[in-house]
């Protein structure tokens, strides 16, 4: 039956939803960041750039190291040379010793708050309350001395080490100095920790993945002073640039991994090894097996008492890293980017194979590809793959990855895909933090969180076949609507993150995601994300130049988009909560048969009906108020007008934004002949009612149903309340009754 309401006047000026803004908790999700973002000056610019004067330390270091492959542990000296390039005089300078939160008086355990349940892993309890007592962890500094063999006072606390200096540095001084250092290296496998030994009992032999094993010059920059916030294990490394030269004595029948290029072939390769290596700089279409399967085996055999030096060099990075066993097979290939061909590299025990063989390598080349793509060509000669059964982690030019498949060498889709896509996370490492440096210790997002959001790029590039659904926005829902109490925003130290992975990885990765496919746009998008990664390359940016620079670079105003998704724990919650169709005045009653079949929508019983789209309701345009226009009114045609819009349907459709998350509304309107027109509204449309907002959409054809998100592209929490009209949703006992 038609129904008619009294008229209705459409006014086409912003005054038509000016009353809605009345008393409706308004919480400035529109208003710009402003002083929430430290003040623009000349080392930062409010652009997001660099500044004009913007300058970062830099510390070059020679190592020798030798490694004790008996008792598993690890002898160094290391000479540092440190240029200060800031403005202020320095007095003292401070380094990290990351290995002391294996100390025993370290705060990472004392630290941990945790309880007892009635039953819970051996290994997580031994990690949680015990820590291996038995395991002498931490440095030994045996000695600090000047070049010239003068004592240096220095004062470790913890996991920091200050070292003063015998006279102040002044802008453009440098200072070298020798530190003589040794410690027990962790089981990864009993004791975790992102690098130190896995033991195979079934040969006898250890691969050995060595990091954080030197001790590193902390950052001075802008913005922190000295960032010597604790180790406490969650916050990485924050790392000025430098040159490397690294000599590194292992077991002569070892093979060797590492950060940087390799010196000296000609002492520690076989000449078949050499031809090998040299084959693959050349070879782009597969991996070359440089040390095979059956090679490797005869190694494991051999247990050498010799040793062998290798020498690497490395320019221009943050940090060094290697791995060492006999037991490691290597291949290697070229990747041709736009301006160099660098080698993509695997090292991995048999344990890894077939699957480490097929795939490793291959997925390096796909990263370096696809980020080479999106941010910058990968400056470095090599990018290294090392298979390690515990956490993945990353270093410059190297990462340690997990994955390998059953002992009987059979793995299925699940284990490929979690093996493939650490290796696509570790090797994108390169692009952030490694290069791009931000502060890990402080904003693990702005690696973590970036570089997720690439991975997923890049495996939905290179693996559709696979089952991977991380670091989506599909994906981040669950957590997104959980309790908000046990939430942190992305803008908190990882320390005091609750749930660090959704808080640094897949939320904003999942938030990026959002960015380029619906609110920006893949062009801007990516114009804004490659701006912001070349102006960054080799330096140290700041939450606010990521900000500043997707926005300067693109035109698009974000302020409301960091707000919500970065600086809040609410959740996308849109509900579609009514639905009113209107035809012109006079046109109603030729609709009256539409009108009854749309009626068949409405769902439920008498009991819990829910009413369909109503109407069609009056809509009367009436003449054009001459005093609103002046005169204007004579270039007013009313009659035209009306004729414009004959035939025309009108809906008018109510959104509630129920989870405080003010976001674009992606619209489906499907029509009585069953197609779809998809709208898209800018999320700028809540600017002046956050909580609820009306759509008006004029179709030629009669709508019967309004979904909002219906290909879940916004991380919408609630999906029972996005269709209109609403859909039944049958309960268990409904289930049982049709069985």
């Amino acid at each position: 039956m038609l129904k008619k309401v009294c008229l209705v006047t459409l006014l086409l000026v912003g005054s038509f939803f000016l009353s809605m803004s009345q008393d409706t908790g308004w919480q400035a999700k529109f208003e710009q960041l402003g002083t929430t973002l430290p003040t623009p000056n000349e080392y930062r610019d409010a652009s997001g750039a660099p500044g004009s004067k913007y300058w970062q330390q830099q510390s070059d270091y020679e190592i020798r190291v030798t490694l004790d492959d008996n008792n598993q542990s690890l002898t160094g000296w290391e000479k540092v040379t440190y240029h200060n390039n800031a403005p202020q005089t320095l007095t003292y300078l401070w380094l990290q010793l990351d290995q002391n939160m294996r100390a025993s008086d370290s705060d990472s355990k004392s630290a941990t708050s945790a309880g007892l349940g009635g039953a819970l892993p051996a290994k997580s309890f031994d990690q949680v309350f015990g820590g291996s007592p038995s395991f002498d962890g931490g440095y030994k500094i045996a000695s600090i001395k000047d070049m010239q063999g003068n004592d240096l006072k220095y004062t470790i606390n913890k996991t920091m080490m200050r070292v003063d200096l015998p006279q102040a540095m002044k802008t453009g001084d440098q200072f070298s100095f020798q530190i003589e250092w040794s410690y027990n290296i962790n089981d990864r496998m009993k004791q975790g920790g992102r690098s130190g030994y896995e033991y195979f009992p079934e040969d006898g032999n250890y691969v050995y993945t060595i990091a954080q094993f030197f001790p590193r010059m902390a950052v001075y920059d802008d913005v922190n002073g000295w960032q010597h916030k604790q180790f406490l294990g969650s916050g990485e490394f924050a790392l000025p640039f430098g040159d490397y030269k690294v000599s590194i004595t292992v077991p002569a029948d070892h093979m060797l991994a590492s950060t940087g290029e390799l010196q000296n072939p000609n002492d520690v390769l076989t000449a078949s090894e050499r031809e090998k290596f040299a084959l693959a700089k050349k070879t782009f279409d597969k991996p070359v097996i440089i040390r095979s399967q059956e090679e490797a085996i005869q190694y494991e055999k051999s247990k050498s008492t010799a040793s062998k030096t290798w020498v690497f060099e490395a320019d221009n990075v943050r940090d060094f890293a290697f791995a060492t066993s006999r037991k490691f097979i290597w291949d290697a290939m070229a990747v041709q980017l736009d301006n160099s061909a660098p080698l993509a590299m695997s090292y991995y025990p048999k344990e890894g194979n077939p699957l480490w063989e097929k795939e490793s390598t291959i997925a390096v080349k796909n990263t370096l590809l696809t980020y080479s793509e999106r941010t910058f060509d990968y400056p470095y000669p090599v990018a290294i793959s090392v298979h390690a059964a515990s956490i993945g982690m990353e270093y410059p030019m190297i990462c340690f990855n997990f994955g390998r498949p059953r002992p009987d060498g059979s793995y299925d889709d699940r284990i490929k895909t979690r093996m493939v896509s650490v290796i696509v996370h570790e090797i994108g490492h390169n692009y952030f933090p490694m290069i791009v440096n931000s502060d890990e210790r402080q904003w693990a997002w702005m690696d973590e969180g970036l570089n997720s959001f690439l991975e997923q790029q890049t495996m939905a590039e290179w693996y559709t076949d696979l089952p991977y659904f991380s670091n989506t926005p599909a994906s981040i829902v669950p957590y997104m609507k959980g309790n908000q109490l046990f939430q942190r925003p992305i803008m908190t130290n990882p320390e005091q993150s609750l749930q660090l992975g959704p808080e640094a990885y897949t939320k904003p990765a999942a938030a990026l995601n959002i960015l380029r496919e619906t609110v920006m746009g893949e062009e801007l998008f990516d114009m804004a994300f490659k701006e912001y990664s070349q102006r960054w390359m080799f330096k140290h940016p700041q939450p606010a130049d990521f900000f500043r620079t997707m926005e300067d670079a693109s035109a698009v105003d974000l302020d409301w988009f960091w707000k919500g998704w970065f600086y809040s724990v609410e959740n996308v919650n849109i509900s579609v909560d009514n639905v009113r169709w209107f035809r012109l005045k006079g046109e109603e009653k030729s609709f009256e048969g539409q009108v009854q079949a749309q009626g068949q929508l409405a769902t439920g019983g008498e009991d819990n009906a829910e009413k369909g789209i109503e109407g069609p309701f009056t809509l009367e345009l009436l003449d054009t108020n001459p005093m609103s226009y002046g005169e204007f009114r004579a270039t007013v045609n009313d009659e035209e007008i009306r004729q414009t819009y004959a035939g025309k349907n009108f809906y008018e459709v109510s959104f509630s934004n129920q989870g405080g998350l003010v976001m674009p509304l992606i619209v489906h309107l499907t029509f009585a002949d069953g197609t779809v027109q998809e709208e898209y509204i800018p999320a700028e449309i809540w600017r002046r009612n956050e909580r609820e907002v009306k759509k008006v959409f004029i179709t030629d054809k009669q709508v019967v149903k309004v979904s909002f998100d219906p290909n879940g592209k916004l991380a919408d929490t609630d999906d029972s309340n996005n269709v209109f009209p609403k859909q039944a949703s049958s309960s268990r006992f409904d289930k049982f009754d049709k069985d």
